[in-house]
């Protein structure tokens, strides 16, 4: 199976079947969702070999965050494009401090079908 183009961190199953559904009609793309940070580090090699990843910032009370995910994609000199998603004000504490990453993005739920489209556009392929 080749590797995924995108992979989408995200605690609402929902969302994770909505986003490969919405991901498949816009662009030819392999897309990996995971639930949890543990997930994500599981599927290391294909999550690595992905030139863009899609955390959510909130993965619930006392689990690893989505900020978490990020330091561990870091810390695995990972290359391709990161950005974040939140349901939460700006004032929350931890989009205040997604916000302060150098060269990150950070979008607000739900994600738009438009901004997805923009997103894979600018995926290399």
């Amino acid at each position: 199976m080749a590797h995924p183009g995108v992979v989408f961190l995200d605690d609402d199953e929902d969302l994770r079947d909505l986003f490969v559904d919405v991901v498949a009609l816009l662009a030819e793309r392999e897309c990996l969702t995971v639930g949890s940070v543990d997930e994500l580090v599981h599927n290391r090699k294909r999550v690595l070999d992905a030139g863009l990843v899609i955390l959510d910032i909130n993965l619930g009370p006392g689990l690893p965050s989505g900020l978490d995910a990020y330091k561990w994609l870091r810390e695995q000199n990972y290359r391709g494009r990161i950005v974040f998603l939140t349901g939460h004000a700006a004032s929350h504490p931890l989009v205040a401090e997604a916000r302060q990453l150098a060269g990150v993005r950070v979008y607000e739920k739900p994600l738009p079908v438009p901004t997805i489209a923009r997103l894979l556009e600018l995926e290399p392929h």
